[in-house]
C-alpha cells in the first residue's frame, strides 16, 4: 500500500505508517510483570520472575530454559554487575541519596563505592548483603531486572551441576585448574572453550575479600557450589517526579561549575569520556615518550610488537588511536595513576572543564570553551582545515561544548530536556553510541536518518548531519553504512527473534537505545507541545544541527555472537576515533561559518 508522505509534522493514521509492529506478547508480559510486583512496598523475589524471563525467549538469553549453562548470557550478566554479586541478597533501587534516605537507608553513599565492568551506573555496598543502585529513568529498571534475573538463573544451573559431584571429586577438579578443562567441562555439560572464556572472566573478576594466590576463579567455583542464587528486590521510588529530580541534581552541579552554559551558544555532545577530550587536548600525543617506556615493560610484549608494527607502517592503524589506547592502558597501571590528575589539569589549561556527577546518576559531563582550544595540540585529523590552517576563528568564539557520557534509555530525554530548558542557544545536538547491526559486522559504522523509538512508538525522520563521506576518510578497518533506519528498544534482553526477524523484513538494522528517547526531546525544543505518540514524525524543519553516528558492538543475528562475546578492544576504537573526528570537525566547520 502506498504511504503518503507526512503533511506536517506527523501522520496519525496508523494505518498509513510503514514501521515495524516491534510489540511482543511475551515481552509485554516481562514488563507487566515487572512493574506489578515493583508495587510492592515490601522486598519481592527475583525468582518470581524467572519464568516468565525464560519465556521471552530473549536473543542474549536464548538457553534460559536449557539444563546447560548459557556461558554467554552469564558473562554478559557478570560484566554488567558490581563483582560483589555473589555476596549480595538484596537489590535496593533509587534515583537519589535523598530517596534512600526517606526509605531508611542513610548514609548509602559511605557505603563501599562499587561499579560494573561492562555498565556505568552508580552502586553502593554495605559490604554485609545489600547493593544500592541508583537508576535514572524506567530504562534503567528494564535493564537491571532482566540482568539480575538471567545472572541468576544461570548461577543456579551451575549451583546444581556442581552438587551432583561430590565434595572430593570437586576439589581434586580444582586441582588440575586452569590446566585442562576437560572433567569440569564435563561436569558443567560446557564446550572446553565456553568454560574458559567464563574462567576468565572469574578470573579477573574476584569476589571481594576471597582474591588468594591466584585462586579468583576457584574461589567464585566454590561459592556457586556451596550456595544458590536468590536475589531480594524493592523500588524505593518509581515516580516520575523523582527521574526529574534527580536530573535535576546532575544539572545544578553542572551549572554551578559552569553558569556560562546559560548564556552562551552550546554544542551539545552525548559520547563518551575520553575520545572528544583525547582528540582536543593531545595530552596522549604528548605523554609519547613515558608511553613508550611503559611498553618496554616485560608484560607488555604484544602492546610493543603492535606499535612498532604501527610504526614501521606494516599495520594499517592510526598512531593516534594506539597512543590513546595505551594511555589509558598506562592509567590503569599502578605506575600511571598519577597521570589522571595531570591529564585533568592539562586539559583544565585548554578550556576543557570535567563535571563529575554526585549524589545521582553517574553521568559525567565536560564544559569545554571553545575559544581556549589549542588548535597546535589538535589530533592531526583534525587540524587541515584549508580556509584557515592555523584555526584562528576560534579564538573568537563564544561556543560551548557540552559533552555527557552517554545515558541508557529515556535517561537520554531526561537529560536532554533538561539541558535544553537551561541552555540557550543549542547549536547542535551530536549523538554518538554503541549498537547492534543486522546487515554488518562488529566495528562498523551505521549513520541512520530514520529512527523508531519503541518508547513513544514514533518513528522519527530527519536530516542527519553526517554521511559516509564525513567518517570513512578516519577510518583503517571499518566500513560506514549511511542512510540506515535505526530502532531505539527498551532493553537489551528485551528483544527475541521475533522482534528482530520484523524489524530486518522492514529493512531496520540499527538497533539501539538512546536515538529515540533524544529525538523526543529534540522535538519538545522546537515545538509549543509534548512529543506525540505512535506516529511519524518530521523533524526536518528542527532550526539547529542533528547528527547521529552508532558503531556496531553486536552482531544480534550471529550465533553466539552478542554482547557477553567478547569486546571490542583496539579495533573499536578505530569507529569511536573516526565518529568523533567527524563531529568535532561538523562543530568547527559551523563555528567558522557562524563567526563569518
Amino acid at each position: 500500500m502506498h504511504t503518503p508522505k507526512p503533511r506536517s509534522c506527523c501522520v496519525k493514521p496508523a494505518m498509513e505508517r510503514t514501521v515495524p509492529s516491534t510489540a511482543s506478547e511475551e515481552i509485554e508480559l516481562y514488563l507487566r510483570t515487572i512493574y506489578s510486583l515493583l508495587r510492592s512496598t515490601t522486598e519481592v523475589q527475583i525468582r518470581t520472575l524467572e519464568e516468565v524471563h525464560a519465556a521471552t525467549n530473549s536473543l542474549l538469553h536464548p538457553g534460559a530454559r536449557g539444563e546447560a549453562p548459557d556461558v554467554s548470557a552469564f558473562i554478559y550478566s557478570l560484566l554488567r554487575l558490581p563483582s560483589c554479586i555473589p555476596q549480595v541478597q538484596t537489590v535496593l533501587l533509587g534515583q537519589s541519596s535523598d530517596v534512600f534516605s526517606r526509605h531508611g537507608y542513610t548514609g548509602v553513599e559511605a557505603w563501599q563505592s562499587v561499579s560494573a565492568r561492562a555498565r556505568r551506573r552508580r552502586c553502593f555496598y554495605d559490604n554485609e548483603k545489600t547493593l544500592a543502585v541508583y537508576i535514572a529513568s524506567r530504562s534503567d529498571i528494564e535493564d537491571v531486572i532482566p540482568v539480575l534475573t538471567a545472572f541468576q538463573i544461570e548461577w543456579n544451573k551451575i549451583h546444581v551441576l556442581l552438587n551432583r559431584c561430590s565434595h572430593d571429586r570437586l576439589f581434586d577438579i580444582l586441582e588440575n585448574l586452569p590446566g585442562t578443562f576437560d572433567d569440569l567441562a564435563e561436569t558443567l555439560q560446557l564446550p572446553e572453550e565456553d568454560l574458559e572464556r567464563l574462567w576468565n572472566v572469574w578470573a579477573t573478576s574476584p569476589i571481594p575479600g576471597m582474591e588468594k594466590n591466584g585462586w579468583n576463579a576457584q574461589h567464585y567455583l566454590l561459592r556457586i557450589y556451596q550456595q544458590r542464587c536468590s536475589f531480594g528486590l524493592r523500588l524505593l521510588s518509581g515516580s516520575l517526579s523523582e527521574y526529574w529530580r534527580a536530573t535535576r541534581l546532575w544539572w545544578d552541579r553542572i551549572e554551578h561549575t559552569a553558569p556560562e552554559l546559560l548564556n552562551r551558544p552550546v554544542y551539545f555532545i552525548s559520547s563518551n569520556t575520553h575520545s572528544i577530550t583525547n582528540l582536543l587536548s593531545g595530552f596522549a600525543l604528548k605523554q609519547q615518550t613515558v608511553i613508550e617506556q611503559f611498553l618496554e615493560e616485560p608484560r607488555n610484549v604484544r602492546l610493543r610488537d603492535e606499535w612498532r608494527s604501527i610504526q614501521t607502517g606494516q599495520t594499517n592503524a592510526s598512531r593516534e588511536n594506539f597512543l590513546y589506547y595505551l594511555l589509558k592502558k598506562l592509567q590503569q597501571s599502578e605506575i600511571g595513576l598519577d597521570l589522571n590528575r595531570i591529564q585533568k589539569i592539562d586539559e583544565q589549561e585548554h578550556g576543557i572543564l570535567h563535571v563529575s556527577s554526585e549524589h545521582s546518576f553517574d553521568v559525567e559531563a565536560q564544559v569545554i570553551d571553545v575559544s581556549l582550544l589549542d588548535p597546535t595540540t589538535f589530533d592531526p585529523r583534525i587540524k587541515p582545515w584549508k580556509s584557515d590552517p592555523s584555526m584562528e576563528f576560534l579564538r573568537h568564539s563564544n561556543a560551548l561544548i557540552l559533552n555527557i557520557d552517554y545515558p541508557l534509555g529515556l535517561g537520554a530525554y531526561n537529560i536532554l530536556s533538561k539541558v535544553a530548558e537551561h541552555a540557550s542557544p543549542i547549536l547542535g545536538v551530536y549523538i554518538m553510541g554503541k549498537a547492534a547491526t543486522l546487515n554488518g559486522v562488529r566495528g562498523d559504522v551505521m549513520i541512520p536518518n530514520v529512527v523508531q523509538d519503541e518508547h513513544s512508538q514514533n518513528t522519527y525522520l530527519f536530516q542527519n548531519a553526517f554521511s559516509a563521506a564525513n567518517v570513512a576518510p578516519y577510518l583503517a578497518y571499518a566500513t560506514v553504512l549511511d542512510n540506515q533506519k535505526a530502532v531505539s528498544v527498551l532493553g537489551t534482553f528485551l528483544q527475541n527473534a521475533r522482534i528482530m526477524d520484523v524489524i530486518y523484513r522492514e529493512g531496520y538494522t540499527d538497533i539501539e537505545m538512546e536515538g529515540g528517547p533524544y529525538l523526543s526531546a529534540i522535538y519538545e525544543m522546537y515545538r509549543p507541545k509534548r512529543h506525540p505518540i505512535n506516529e511519524i514524525v518530521n523533524l526536518y524543519g528542527v532550526p539547529f544541527d542533528i547528527g547521529i553516528i552508532h558503531y556496531a558492538s553486536d552482531t544480534p543475528l550471529s550465533k553466539g555472537e552478542n554482547l557477553g562475546a567478547g569486546t571490542l578492544s583496539y579495533m573499536g576504537m578505530d569507529s569511536t576515533y573516526a565518529s568523533s573526528v567527524a563531529i568535532l570537525r561538523r562543530i568547527f566547520a559551523l563555528e567558522q561559518q557562524r563567526l563569518s
